[in-house]
């Protein structure tokens, strides 16, 4: 069974993972100095956190295969989605070494499906890139730990500041209605 993953860039580590701790009811399963990450069974999902200097928000989207044959299966789809896929074997990135599909979506939001093969004892380190559809240069380009150089750059999404007496007040609209 897939697992959603969800991996968000943040300026205070330590807050964060109090918080997402709080939120989540459990401490971190892989904790280190600049990442944490949480594998929850309910809801179902791999949801990472890391202080890389990356923009502050979401950084990327995926799934997480539990094995060889279900990221095969992801793969199969996304070939039908009319986008580049990066391929990337025994990708050494956020403590671990995975095989990993990545697309951006319409949107520019970077999707990473993969199927964890083992940890490391570091965030990350050049992978072994190919490509079902991307460009010669990006192929050469090389990648970097989260997401390749061909994907969009991660998409952020500013929150309302939110006051403890009141409603939000830096938003001119209601959210979703």
């Amino acid at each position: 069974m897939k697992r959603f993953h969800v991996h968000v860039a943040v300026d205070d580590l330590a807050a964060s993972t109090r918080f997402y701790s709080a939120l989540f009811g459990a401490p971190p399963s892989v904790e280190k100095s600049d990442y944490a990450k949480w594998m929850l069974d309910d809801p179902r999902i791999n949801f990472a956190i890391s202080a890389r200097g990356n923009a502050v928000g979401v950084n990327h989207l995926g799934f997480q295969a539990d094995d060889a044959s279900e990221l095969e299966e992801l793969h199969a789809r996304l070939q039908t989605a009319e986008t580049s896929i990066v391929a990337e074997t025994g990708a050494n990135c956020c403590y671990a070494t995975s095989d990993k599909y990545w697309v951006t979506d319409p949107a520019g939001i970077a999707w990473e499906n993969f199927h964890t093969l083992d940890s490391i004892p570091t965030f990350g380190a050049p992978p072994s890139v190919s490509a079902d559809a991307m460009t010669a240069d990006a192929a050469t380009s090389g990648a970097a730990c989260c997401a390749p150089s061909t994907a969009a750059p991660a998409v952020t999404i500013p929150l309302p500041t939110i006051r403890a007496n009141g409603p939000a007040t830096t938003t001119k609209e209601k959210c979703c209605g």
